[in-house]
C-alpha cells in the first residue's frame, strides 16, 4: 500500500501499546478514535483518522466484554481501516471494508489467548502452593507481554500484506478449528457470569435476578428496560441502608457524648 517499513512498525507498535493499555494501565481504553487518529499522524493524513475514528467509535457503543464475552477489537478495526484508507486513496469505505472483518477475526485470537492463559494462571497457582513464588513472579508477566500481539499481528499483516493475505488466512485455518473457538467463546460468558453470581450476595437479594430474568426471558424486555427496573429497586434499598447507617451513627455519637457528661 506504499508505506515504508519504518511506519509500518510504528503502527504495529502502537497496536501493540493500545492492547498492553487495555490490559494493564487503561488510559485509554476504548478511545478507538485517538489510535486511528495517531496512525493517520504516523501516515500522513490525520484528518482520515478522524474520520475513520469516529465511524468505528459509533459502531462499538454499546458492546462491552461483560462476563469474559470476546468481542470484535474495534481498536484493530479502527487502526487497519485508517492504513487502507490512506494507502490505498480509496477513502473510508475501502478500509471499513477489511478493518472491520479483521477486528472480527480478532475475537477467535482472543478466546484462544484466554484458555493459554488459563493454563498459565494454573501453572502460577501451582509455584504459589510449592512457595515457589520467584518462578511464578517470573510466569506472570507472559501472559502481559502475549496479549498486545493480538491486536500487533493482525495489524502488521493486514497493514503491511493487505486483503489477499488475510483472506488466504482465513481460508486455510480448518473448520473444526473455527468451530472449537466458537464453542470455546461461547462458553466463556457462561463462565464469567457464574464467577460474578459468586461474588454477589444472592440469599439476600437473589430474588431480583430471578425477576430479571423473568423480565428479559419470558417478557422479552430490552436490557434498558431491566436495568432501569434495576435502578428503580435499588434506589429504596440503598436509601434504607443509608437511613439505618446514619441512625447506628447518631446512636454511637450521642452514647459517646453521654460518656464525656458523666
Amino acid at each position: 500500500m506504499g508505506f515504508t517499513i519504518w511506519q509500518v512498525i510504528l503502527v504495529t507498535i502502537l497496536a501493540y501499546i493500545q492492547r498492553l493499555d487495555f490490559e494493564t494501565t487503561q488510559i485509554v481504553p476504548a478511545n478507538y478514535m485517538f489510535w486511528s487518529c495517531t496512525v493517520g499522524a504516523v501516515l500522513g493524513d490525520f484528518q482520515m483518522g478522524l474520520v475513520v475514528g469516529a465511524t468505528i467509535q459509533l459502531m462499538s457503543l454499546g458492546v462491552a466484554a461483560l462476563g469474559g464475552s470476546s468481542v470484535p477489537d474495534y481498536a484493530v478495526a479502527a487502526m487497519i481501516s485508517t492504513a487502507v484508507a490512506i494507502g490505498t486513496g480509496k477513502g473510508m469505505a475501502a478500509g471499513l471494508a477489511l478493518g472491520v472483518p479483521v477486528g472480527m477475526i480478532c475475537i477467535q485470537l482472543d478466546v484462544l489467548l484466554k484458555i493459554l492463559n488459563s493454563f498459565i494462571t494454573n501453572k502460577a497457582h501451582e509455584l504459589a502452593d510449592k512457595r515457589q513464588y520467584r518462578k511464578m513472579r517470573m510466569l506472570i508477566p507472559v501472559m502481559t507481554s502475549l496479549m498486545p500481539l493480538e491486536s500487533a499481528v493482525p495489524v502488521f499483516i493486514a497493514v503491511l500484506f493487505g486483503r489477499p493475505v488475510v483472506n488466504a488466512i482465513l481460508n486455510f485455518m480448518p473448520t473444526w478449528f473455527t468451530v472449537g473457538l466458537n464453542v470455546a467463546g461461547g462458553m466463556l460468558p457462561a463462565v464469567g457470569m457464574a464467577m460474578l453470581l459468586s461474588y454477589m450476595p444472592l440469599k439476600k437479594y437473589g430474588y431480583w435476578l430471578l425477576v430479571g430474568f423473568a423480565l428479559s426471558a419470558y417478557l422479552k424486555m430490552p436490557v434498558l428496560g431491566v436495568a432501569l427496573i434495576g435502578v428503580a429497586g435499588a434506589i429504596p434499598t440503598f436509601m434504607n441502608y443509608s437511613t439505618s447507617s446514619n441512625a447506628g451513627t447518631s446512636a454511637n455519637g450521642l452514647s459517646q457524648e453521654d460518656m464525656e457528661d458523666e
